[in-house]
């Protein structure tokens, strides 16, 4: 069963863990540029406003990249 939820950022995205034996096809991380194999357990990521553009990425660099974005900007 993959868990879905939004998360309280600017750009509202919904991410979706699919699990090891769901993973069926093979993806590019956008985060790191690597293979996302079949088998890997990994995050779907798809804009509220535009489900088309949805990006499968792996757990680490997602929770890499959605943590940068979230930290207050310097002034």
């Amino acid at each position: 069963m993959s868990h879905r939820f939004t998360e309280d950022d600017p750009d509202a995205v919904e991410v979706r863990h699919v699990q090891p034996y769901q993973a069926v096809k093979h993806y590019r991380c956008p985060g790191c540029d690597h293979d996302i194999r079949p088998g890997e357990g990994h995050e779907v990521v798809v804009p509220v406003d535009d489900p088309g553009s949805r990006r499968h990425w792996h757990t680490g660099c997602w929770h890499r990249a959605s943590t940068r974005r979230r930290r207050p900007k310097r002034r």
